[in-house]
C-alpha cells in the first residue's frame, strides 16, 4: 500500500508572486566593477535566483536590478572574489514574504 501525499504544486513564477520588494532609494548590492571586469565567469549572472545581475559587456558594466533582490545572500558567497558589497536595506525597504 502506498501512501500518496496532495502536494501543492506551483511555478516558479506564482512562488515569485509571493515575493513583495519596497526597493531603497539606492541599491543595497554594489559589486566591485574593476574585479567585474577581470572575472572569467561571470558567475553571479548565474546563480542569482532573482536575476539581479546582467553584465553589460557593450559598457563593461555589472548591470545590478536591486530591486529584484530576495536578500539570500547567493551573491556573496558565489562572487569568486568576494567583492559584491551587501548591506540590508533600511528603513522599513526591502525584501517581503507572504503565503500564497
Amino acid at each position: 500500500m502506498s501512501m500518496q501525499q496532495n502536494i501543492p504544486t506551483s511555478t516558479i513564477e506564482e512562488k515569485l508572486f509571493t515575493v513583495k520588494y519596497k526597493p531603497g532609494p539606492t541599491s543595497h548590492l554594489i559589486p566591485d566593477q574593476n574585479d567585474c571586469q577581470v572575472c572569467p565567469t561571470k558567475a553571479c549572472n548565474y546563480f542569482c535566483p532573482a536575476n539581479v545581475y546582467h553584465w553589460d559587456p557593450m559598457q563593461s558594466l555589472n548591470l545590478v536590478a536591486y530591486e529584484n533582490c530576495f536578500e539570500c545572500g547567493a551573491c556573496r558567497l558565489g562572487c569568486v572574489y568576494q567583492s559584491i558589497e551587501w548591506v540590508y536595506p533600511k528603513d522599513g525597504h526591502g525584501v517581503t514574504f507572504r503565503h500564497g
